[in-house]
């Protein structure tokens, strides 16, 4: 399993979600999109242009989360540094990695990070 994770203002547009994702290495080979529960509805349209199912992460399974990047205010208010990086690593299941760092979209609202998973 390959999956993007993201994390975004409430603004956000198709178009940062896209360019974030861009950014993190493209859509290539990704099986499913992830984000906090609360967001879900913000990604649906991204994955139907993809034509990928959008995973609800709830925040608790985000806490404690090891992440490369920090954000101080994420950290604060859900546990981990980085909702896009903890997103993807959970929806990815145990023992996921990485392919790199999040990836902020050009305006900004939006960040998306890659992991592959085991199985």
């Amino acid at each position: 399993m390959i999956v993007a994770g993201f994390g975004f203002r409430s603004g956000a547009t198709l178009a940062a979600l896209q360019d974030a994702l861009h950014k993190a290495g493209g859509a290539e080979g990704v099986t499913h999109l992830a984000t906090l529960a609360t967001k879900a509805q913000g990604l649906e349209a991204l994955g139907r242009s993809l034509d990928l199912p959008v995973v609800a992460i709830g925040a608790e399974l985000l806490r404690g989360v090891p992440t490369p990047t920090r954000s101080d205010r994420v950290a604060a208010l859900f546990g981990t540094g980085s909702i896009a990086e903890a997103a993807a690593l959970a929806a990815a299941g145990p023992g996921a990695r990485l392919r790199g760092p999040r990836a902020v979209s050009a305006d900004g609202t939006a960040t998306a990070a890659i992991a592959e998973g085991l199985g």
